[in-house]
C-alpha cells in the first residue's frame, strides 16, 4: 500500500495544474457493458480531458498514475443514503442524547468510508439537523474527505408519518412539529416545507409517501401523504429546480407519487405489476435499496435491536425487497442504483451490486445502475457516469475483471475524485 505521503505528494501534484496520466490495465465501457483494454485517461485539474488506447509516452511534466495491474471504472453512485446516521440498537435513544456537532462529527467518518469504498457521489435522503447539508458543503471546501453529495436535507412527512421525528415520543416531548421540521398537513404546509428545504440549502426533495419499516408507528405500507398533498410538494420543488424522491413500500402511495410526477421511488416493496407498468408509461426511476432489506430482516431477529413496534415491519417488508427488485428489473423499469446506508452498514454499499447479481441481472447492468444510471437520475450526464472525454475525473479501480465477477467491486484499491487521489494500494 502506498504511503499517505506519496498520495498526498500526487495530490498536491494535481492541484498545481500539471497532467495526470492514469495507465489503467483495463478499463469498463458502461454504455457497451464492456472492457475496453488498456487506456490511459488524462486528467487536468477535476476532468478527462481526454481517453487514449494504451500507453503513449507522457509529457515530461505529467504525472504518471500506474495502474496497469487493475481495472479502472467511473467512480461509483449510490442514490440513497444516510450519510449522517448509522443503525444500532441505541438508534432511537441518540435523538435524547447527540447534539448536532455528534451527529455532524460521526457523518465526517461515514462520508470517508463511503468514498474509500469507491463511491464518489451519493443522494442522502434524509437526515437530523441539517447535518448532510453542512457535510456535503465542508467536502466542496475541501475541509472534510468524502463523496460528491446531493442531499435533500429533512425528510418530509404527515403527522405521524415515518419521517416524523417525534414519532414514539413522550406526549409532553412530542410537540406538533411543523414544515420548518420537517412535517406538513395540506398543501399550503407542503408548499411551506418544500420552500424551507431550499432555504435550508437542501438540492432535492425527500418525501415518506407511505409508512416505513423503522420508525416508531404501526404502519409501514399505509399511504401518508393524500394526493393534493404530494403534488403541491412536486409542483413546488419543480418551480425551485428540485427533484423529488419518494420513501414508499405500500402499492397505493406508489400509485399516488407516480401519478403526481415523483422522480424516484425508493424501496418500493409491494410494487405489482400495475405499479410497474405505471412507472415505465411516466419515466419514474426505483432505486430498490436491497442491502437495507436484508440488513433489517437479519437484525429484527435479535432481542432488543428494534423497539417492538418495528421489530415485526422489519420481519416481514425487508426479506421482500430483492424479489420486487428482480421483479422490475425484468419487466424493464429503470433501475438506478442505492443501498439505504446508514441503515445498512456504511462502506459496504458494493454488497447491494452482489444482491442485484443473485436474481440474474448481469454485472454490466448493476454497474450502470450505479454509473450512467444514477447520473441520469441526478441529471448530470454530461458530466459524471463515464470515463469519457470532458467528465468529472472521478475513477476507481479494482484488481481482476468486475464484468466477469461484481464481488471485486467490493474492494477497490484506488479512488480519485475530481483529479484527487484519495485511496491507493
Amino acid at each position: 500500500m502506498r504511503s499517505f505521503v506519496s498520495i498526498l505528494l500526487l495530490t498536491l501534484a494535481t492541484t498545481a495544474g500539471a497532467e495526470t496520466w492514469v495507465r489503467c490495465g483495463d478499463a469498463v465501457d458502461v454504455a457497451e457493458g464492456a472492457l475496453t483494454g488498456p487506456v490511459t485517461l488524462i486528467i487536468v485539474d477535476d476532468r478527462i480531458e481526454r481517453v487514449v488506447d494504451g500507453y503513449p509516452e507522457a509529457q515530461a511534466a505529467a504525472v504518471i498514475v500506474d495502474l496497469t495491474g487493475l481495472t479502472c471504472l467511473p467512480g461509483l453512485m449510490d442514490m440513497h443514503t444516510h450519510i449522517t446516521s448509522q443503525s444500532s440498537p441505541s438508534s432511537y435513544s441518540r435523538a435524547f442524547t447527540h447534539n448536532e456537532a455528534d451527529v455532524a462529527l460521526e457523518a465526517t467518518v461515514y462520508a470517508r468510508r463511503t468514498l474509500e469504498a469507491g463511491f464518489t457521489t451519493v443522494r442522502d435522503l434524509g437526515d437530523s439537523f441539517n447535518a448532510s447539508i453542512a457535510l456535503r458543503d465542508a467536502i466542496d471546501a475541501g475541509h472534510v474527505v468524502g463523496p460528491r453529495i446531493y442531499t435533500s436535507g429533512k425528510a418530509l412527512a404527515t403527522t405521524g408519518g415515518h419521517a416524523d421525528p417525534t414519532n414514539g415520543w413522550r406526549a409532553d416531548l412530542m410537540g406538533a412539529p411543523t414544515p420548518r421540521e420537517g412535517v406538513l398537513n395540506g398543501v399550503a404546509e407542503a408548499r411551506e416545507a418544500v420552500r424551507q428545504r431550499y432555504k435550508d440549502g437542501a438540492d432535492l426533495i425527500k418525501i415518506t409517501i407511505t409508512g416505513g419499516v423503522l420508525s416508531v408507528a404501526k404502519s409501514g405500507i399505509a399511504p401518508q401523504f393524500r394526493p393534493d398533498e404530494v403534488q403541491a410538494v412536486i409542483e413546488t420543488a419543480d418551480d425551485y429546480g428540485m427533484h423529488v424522491a419518494a420513501h414508499a413500500h405500500g402499492r397505493e402511495g406508489m400509485i399516488r407519487a407516480i401519478n403526481a410526477g415523483i422522480d424516484s421511488i425508493e424501496h418500493g416493496t409491494m410494487m405489482d405489476d400495475e405499479v410497474m407498468a405505471l412507472m415505465k408509461e411516466q419515466g419514474t426511476w426505483y432505486v430498490p435499496t436491497i442491502s437495507a432489506g436484508k440488513f433489517v430482516a437479519e437484525k429484527a431477529e435479535i432481542d432488543d435491536y428494534f423497539p417492538p413496534l418495528v421489530r415485526p415491519k422489519a420481519r416481514t417488508i425487508g426479506p421482500m425487497i430483492q424479489d420486487t427488485f428482480e421483479r422490475a428489473w425484468k419487466a424493464g423499469v429503470k433501475i438506478a442504483f442505492g443501498t439505504d446506508s446508514g441503515v445498512s452498514p456504511h462502506g459496504d454499499n458494493a454488497m447491494e451490486f452482489i444482491y442485484m447479481v443473485e436474481t440474474g441481472m448481469s454485472p454490466a447492468e448493476a454497474i450502470r445502475a450505479a454509473t450512467a444510471n444514477s447520473a441520469e437520475l441526478l441529471g448530470i450526464s454530461d458530466q459524471a457516469g463515464a470515463l469519457g472525454d470532458g467528465m468529472w475525473a472521478d475513477v476507481i479501480a479494482v484488481s481482476g475483471n468486475p464484468l466477469d465477477d461484481v464481488s471485486v467491486l467490493g474492494n477497490v484499491a484506488f479512488v480519485m475524485k475530481a483529479g484527487q487521489i484519495y485511496k491507493s494500494q
